[in-house]
């Protein structure tokens, strides 16, 4: 979500210094690629690139694609294809063994439903959205960004043919959490689409304003998170010292859950250094759906504030996180962040965690959550 966002930052700063600009998508990968589908890319007339296709090895020839689409006023399927070891002859040295599709849109100010206003659709509210992006392998119908699927609106420029068979698969999608690719028939072709499901941001609600919460706050805000900052002290929770949050609340435990929201892209962070105060938050946090809680501080420290609120169960211990993090061997307070991020990160993607050269399987397996 990130990307995207800085992406729609970027698109702003163009259109007001008047450049013309394209959005580059990956829509399909086959075999290895550093980004996967979904990845996205503005390009301006001169030059100027935000987000990234790959590695970097794309993105000089995607210059040169962009600036066509921005010529000819029209959507291009690009395919880099290196399963043949020889790379060097297409002038990108891919280094990935795979065949990456990429989507070029020139972006037409003029047209209210143009990709960059699909993606803006996706700011309006924190909630789970369908993006489905229209392209063909075979054939010059490269219908582009087309549908914005959520839960009670849609945002569609998909011709009328398809639009109900797409609505059906993007239901199935939003419901299953996962992302698709789908075929239809269209005008005596076939229509590629991909179907992808974007979360929110991860909302990072830190109970703590101490100066260990500096770092961990920082991080989650070039993350693209979104940081909310809890603390009884109003000496501590300050826009001065969290000039990134969101949001800042200074509160006691009892009504600090009137003031924040919580879904299911939310973490909250024990981190006060005041145990009374994390004790009582602790009660009010169990009898909510919050996904992550973690607690800093040893785990006989977890334990025995669960025993103290009589709460003291296998399922209790299992769900807060105690102590939080990833064993890295962190010291710092900027160590202990990275840690902390690595952990709320693995758990929202359902990843592993462990070292990559470890894993069996491709790194890459989309479906998982973008966040």
């Amino acid at each position: 979500m990130k990307e995207i966002t800085d992406i729609l930052k970027a698109y702003q700063k163009a259109t007001k210094d008047k450049k013309k600009t394209a959005l580059a998508t990956v829509v399909k990968v086959e075999g290895s690629s550093y980004r996967r589908p979904g990845a996205r890319m503005l390009i301006t007339e001169d030059g100027q690139l935000t987000g990234a296709i790959s590695g970097g090895c794309l993105e000089g020839d995607a210059l040169r694609k962009a600036l066509s689409a921005i010529v000819q006023q029209e959507n291009k399927l690009i395919t880099y294809d290196t399963t043949d070891e020889d790379d060097a002859k297409f002038g990108v040295q891919l280094g990935c063994n795979g065949i990456v599709h990429i989507l070029f849109e020139p972006i037409i100010e003029e047209d209210p439903q143009n990709p960059i206003a699909i993606l803006s659709a996706l700011q309006a509210k924190r909630e789970d959205a369908v993006l489905t992006t229209l392209f063909a392998l075979d054939g010059k119908q490269q219908l582009g960004t087309s549908m914005l699927f959520k839960k009670d609106t849609i945002l569609s420029k998909i011709p009328n043919e398809i639009e109900e068979a797409i609505v059906k698969d993007a239901r199935e999608v939003f419901a299953n959490k996962t992302a698709a690719f789908k075929v239809y028939p269209y005008h005596n072709q076939e229509i590629d689409a991909f179907l992808e499901l974007i979360h929110p941001p991860i909302s990072l609600i830190i109970a703590g304003a101490g100066n260990d919460v500096q770092p961990l706050a920082e991080m989650a805000y070039l993350l693209g998170w979104e940081v909310n900052i809890v603390d009884g002290r109003p000496t501590h929770a300050t826009a001065q010292r969290f000039a990134n949050a969101t949001k800042i609340v200074v509160s006691k435990p009892d009504n600090v859950l009137n003031q924040v929201d919580i879904d299911e892209q939310t973490a909250f962070v024990l981190m006060t250094h005041n145990y009374n105060y994390d004790l009582e938050l602790l009660k009010y946090l169990l009898d909510t759906n919050a996904p992550y809680i973690g607690t800093l501080g040893p785990k006989k420290k977890l334990i025995r504030m669960l025993e103290e609120l009589n709460l003291a169960t296998p399922e209790n211990e299992n769900r807060v996180h105690g102590p939080i993090g990833l064993d890295i061997g962190a010291e710092t307070a900027e160590e202990i962040a990275i840690s902390i991020l690595a952990e709320i990160k693995s758990v929202f993607t359902g990843a592993s965690a462990i070292f990559l050269k470890e894993k069996k399987n491709p790194i890459h397996v989309y479906g998982l959550n973008n966040n």
